[in-house]
């Protein structure tokens, strides 16, 4: 079994409140849930109004296919408008 866990910065462009925020962070994460079929929750910097910290998480039974979908989640994000990834970090996990 494979565990791939991405952790995702975002600065939300123009947000003026916690709401503009949730916004865009909401739209995010549904599309991620919906496309890819991934858990995803806003793990940080709730309380910030141009912030947010996304833990995004999937099983996989290969190394070779968790990487892939993980970096096609990646480059989604990367390629999201109405905000920038100020960073990101992607670890694998392996049991048996």
């Amino acid at each position: 079994m494979v565990i791939g866990v991405l952790q995702v910065e975002l600065v939300v462009d123009g947000s003026t409140s916690l709401k503009d925020k949730r916004r865009v962070v909401k739209s995010l994460k549904d599309r991620l849930h919906r496309e890819h079929q991934v858990s995803v929750a806003e793990v940080g910097m709730q309380d910030s109004m141009t912030t947010a910290v996304l833990g995004i998480v999937m099983a996989a039974s290969d190394v070779k296919y968790a990487q892939g979908a993980m970096d096609k989640l990646v480059d989604k994000i990367m390629a999201g408008r109405g905000y920038y990834v100020q960073d990101h970090n992607l670890e694998l996990l392996t049991g048996q």
